[in-house]
């Protein structure tokens, strides 16, 4: 495959400029393009990790990489068509975040050569009557006044529109041209949500410099189990920080994905070729409950966000937690990775089953607990248990794992006093 023919099957082409689809430009010699993330949380998410993946695809393939950190845009805020406006971050704030974002921009491009860049360097010494008259004078507004995300915020039922987010095209449209004129950059790669604020710079360097830009847009990966994109402010967001999304909570998110979606999420989130691929997805097909494609992704996309030794110790419990591997054979990283997941109560042999289980948030109370222990639905290591005690020989080098029910997520870890 060209690399354009190898983006369209790994799904990441939604809409582009280039009249041929990128075929002579993105096939031919090398280019520098941008990418760009605001601050306005201290960690990207899975949907920023998916357009991440597409600049990784371009580095490879010889393109220049110019990774900008929004700290002028963070302190507006990207409007969408949601009916209130963004809270505003204090610049504080804002510090902070573009800190955490250049930290992972190092981790997801490591090895990689990129240079990053931070708008408010050029931002911050800007006049307003200057920028108006520089920049704004070339922006029509009919342009602006046609984003969907106008119109929705405009009607009744929406919540209205403040001057600064209504400029926030016009500020992402400088950084176009910016770059453009200071480091050659020919072409923007967003998410397909940032389409107008993209293609409003490439309108702003043909006005200004008589030039020629182009945008390149993913689609959003949404989420295939609650059919929610993956973006900062979704319920249940999916982050790459681990202090927000632990590893080995971020491995078992994608070794639960259904069957129907992992064979998009391989082609998105890995660097896995075609046939290797489909070997997995032949073996998914002969096996489904053996689960090899969400293993593979699963472990992949871990070492890709979080490195290999944080993707071992994340195995590592998730097998613990499902039974495959006993909580005794740990090593100390591994099961302080354990505790730091799942409830942890210390407790001594003979102590009473039905407190220890409400100690742990298993049950709301003893006479709860005696009620799960009487249904069966109590289980040590793995084995169903009636016993109203610990024993000596429940634990295994002085630890306990104990569940209720069938979801490994109602788990708990006692240690012997």
């Amino acid at each position: 495959m060209t690399f354009t023919e190898e983006l369209i099957w790994r799904g990441f082409f939604h809409q582009t400029t280039y009249p041929d689809g990128g075929q002579n430009a993105l096939n031919g010699s090398p280019l520098i393009f941008y990418w760009g993330v605001d601050p306005t949380a201290d960690s990207m998410t899975v949907g920023n990790l998916a357009v991440a993946m597409l600049v990784r695809h371009f580095i490879s393939h010889g393109h220049k990489a110019v990774l900008l950190v929004g700290g002028a845009t963070g302190l507006i805020g990207d409007p969408d068509g949601k009916s209130r406006e963004r809270e505003l971050l204090s610049s504080e704030e804002v510090s902070v975040n573009k800190q955490r974002l250049v930290e992972q921009y190092r981790q997801l491009f490591t090895n990689l050569p990129f240079e990053i860049v931070d708008n408010y360097d050029w931002f911050k010494d800007i006049h307003f009557l200057d920028f108006l008259r520089d920049i704004g004078k070339h922006v029509p507004l009919s342009q602006m006044l046609g984003r969907e995300f106008v119109n929705t915020r405009l009607k009744e039922e929406g919540g209205g529109l403040s001057y600064a987010e209504f400029s926030y095209i016009l500020i992402q449209a400088y950084d176009f041209l910016k770059l453009y004129q200071d480091k050659g950059v020919r072409l923007q790669l967003c998410g397909s949500d940032q389409w107008g604020n993209s293609i409003a710079g490439v309108d702003l360097i043909r006005r200004i410099a008589g030039g020629e830009a182009h945008v390149y847009a993913a689609p959003l990966v949404v989420n295939s189990v609650t059919g929610q994109k993956f973006g900062k402010t979704e319920t249940g967001a999916i982050w790459l920080d681990a202090a927000k999304t632990s590893p080995t909570q971020f491995y078992q998110f994608w070794i639960n994905q259904p069957d129907e979606a992992v064979e998009g999420y391989l082609k998105i989130f890995t660097f896995m070729d075609k046939l290797m691929i489909e070997e997995l997805m032949a073996k998914q097909q002969r096996d489904p409950g053996a689960r090899p494609a969400q293993t593979a992704l699963a472990a992949a996309v871990t070492d890709i966000v979080h490195g290999q030794q944080k993707t071992a110790a994340a195995v590592a419990v998730t097998d613990v937690l499902v039974g495959n591997k006993a909580v005794g054979d740990l090593d100390g990283t591994v099961l302080q990775e354990l505790r730091s997941e799942i409830p942890v109560v210390s407790r001594s042999i003979g102590s009473e089953l039905a407190e220890v289980l409400t100690a742990g948030g298993l049950a709301t109370s003893k006479t709860d607990a005696r009620q799960l222990i009487s249904n069966n639905a109590i289980s040590l290591n793995g084995q169903k248990t009636s016993r109203e005690h610990l024993q000596a020989d429940d634990f295994q080098t002085g630890r306990l794992l104990i569940r209720r029910g069938k979801a490994y997520r109602d788990t708990m870890l006692v240690e012997l006093t």
